[in-house]
């Protein structure tokens, strides 16, 4: 079989940060890599689930929301993908809308979203200080994100 593009990317130099993973047509695949893969102790599933609850609530619920398409975590649990319309949100406005949602889920108070059995497929794992820890990490390192950073790191 073919090696998909994903794991084409050399894990063991990529730093925390915000990536275009790839580009099919007029959507565009994000990574944001909260952890270093293969050093760092991955996202804990509470976390990494509320997490996915807030920012996806928050980027559904902005000015930019139609075009926004899937918002969800990585199985390895190093970070999340976040999928737009590139005909509706640019890149400057993707690492904006991100760097608003890390702000927006560090600064949570509340109920989360979307927390009942009847909203969650698994609504008991959560961790919302968990959540907010996470964002405040990245709310640091997304300041560095910009156009010039969303490449991947080449050997």
């Amino acid at each position: 079989m073919k090696k998909i593009a994903s794991f084409t990317i050399d894990h063991t130099i990529l730093p925390c940060g915000m990536y275009i993973s790839r580009v099919d047509g007029d959507i565009v695949t994000y990574d944001i890599r909260c952890r270093k893969p293969n050093v760092e102790p991955v996202i804990e599933n509470g976390a990494i689930h509320t997490v996915e609850h807030l920012f996806a609530t928050f980027v559904r619920n902005s000015a930019l929301s139609d075009g926004v398409i899937y918002f969800g975590p990585m199985g390895c649990r190093t970070g999340f993908y976040f999928l737009v319309r590139s005909s509706d949100i640019s890149h400057e406005q993707a690492i904006e809308l991100t760097k608003q949602a890390f702000d927006f889920v560090a600064g949570f108070e509340g109920e989360v979203p979307g927390v009942s059995a009847e909203e969650c497929g698994n609504y008991r794992e959560h961790d919302l200080e968990g959540a907010k820890k996470e964002a405040e990490h990245m709310v640091e390192v997304m300041k560095s994100v910009s156009i010039d950073t969303l490449k991947y790191p080449e050997k």
